[in-house]
């Protein structure tokens, strides 16, 4: 880590922080908390439910499954704008009608308040192994990078979170989440033409594409019924709808996203922006893994990864 590698990550985690305290200064009453007062701008809900789905998870796993598989898993996310329009058509229209603060009060209403209790129970437990997850994603990097304790990092992104969201509310992650997406993307995007600089300097993208094509790395679609073949057209359009239907419109992480909306047309407009820019963001993602290979035909491929274990090996 240089001298300007600790700036920008210092100021990076000081500002998203102060900026979701500053912008949001508490809330009023629950309304303010649980849904931002309702004054969440459509374009806003998009990247909020853009961020909230693409955790850091998505950005450090993803390339490295293009790298060993390739493109295929971008179709696993066709189903994904069919079912944006269905959520639009009918979830939001419901829970704005009757003027939910979650999805889970609505089964209250529905059915009793044990169905809603229990599905609240399945909620915070998945949702709470999941956050685990993904704060202990990062926190792995920056333990390889800075050589610090794993569990004391947890610990201290844990806290930079809990400031914000606690203070805050949904407007606090609202607002925090577009710095973390343009941060996030700006960061992918500056690595894709890194490694595209870095390889040899008569290899245009064209030819490394072409590389990558012949390594079975370009395969993107696959109109094939083989049961044996993990990601298809098929799959991608039937089991990704029915998975995003249930996660976009009965989790609470995203359910909480879009009832922050102005209005019905502000959360639907939202849901359709995700629809549209969604599979490009994963085909980007993965194409960048896929540049990883294709660098790597061109230079050797490190024992260690981890700058700490080679030191240690040195």
């Amino acid at each position: 880590m240089q001298q300007l590698d600790w700036i920008v990550l210092s100021v990076t985690l000081i500002f998203i922080v102060s900026y979701g305290v500053y912008k949001t200064k508490g809330s009023a009453d629950v309304q303010d908390y649980i849904l931002g007062n309702k004054e969440t701008p459509w374009w806003t809900v998009g990247l909020s439910v853009m961020a909230t789905q693409a955790s850091a998870i998505t950005f450090l796993s993803t390339p490295g499954q293009a790298y060993h598989d390739g493109m295929g898993f971008v179709q696993f996310y066709f189903g994904l704008p069919i079912a944006m329009v269905v959520i639009s058509m009918t979830f939001i229209p419901i829970y704005h009608r009757l003027k939910v603060y979650t999805a889970y009060e609505y089964l209250e209403q529905r059915f009793d308040l044990k169905t809603r209790s229990f599905t609240a129970v399945l909620f915070l437990i998945q949702r709470g192994l999941g956050t685990g997850l993904t704060i202990y994603a990062p926190s792995i990097i920056l333990s390889a990078v800075l050589g610090w304790n794993l569990t004391m990092l947890n610990i201290i992104i844990g806290v930079l979170v809990i400031i914000y969201t606690y203070t805050g509310g949904t407007k606090a992650v609202n607002v925090t989440q577009k710095q973390q997406m343009f941060i996030i993307m700006s960061g992918m995007f500056i690595t894709f033409f890194l490694i595209l600089h870095l390889l040899p300097n008569d290899m245009t993208f064209s030819n490394a594409l072409h590389i990558a094509g012949a390594n079975d790395k370009m395969n993107i679609l696959d109109f094939s019924f083989d049961p044996e073949n993990k990601y298809t057209v098929w799959s991608g359009i039937t089991g990704g709808f029915f998975l995003m239907l249930s996660y976009f419109g009965t989790d609470q992480s995203q359910v909480g996203r879009y009832l922050s909306g102005k209005s019905d047309k502000e959360s639907q407009m939202g849901l359709i922006m995700n629809g549209f820019l969604k599979v490009p963001m994963q085909f980007f993602i993965l194409l960048t893994g896929v540049m990883v290979f294709v660098f790597f035909q061109f230079n050797p491929v490190p024992l260690h990864f981890n700058p700490v274990n080679q030191g240690a090996i040195e």
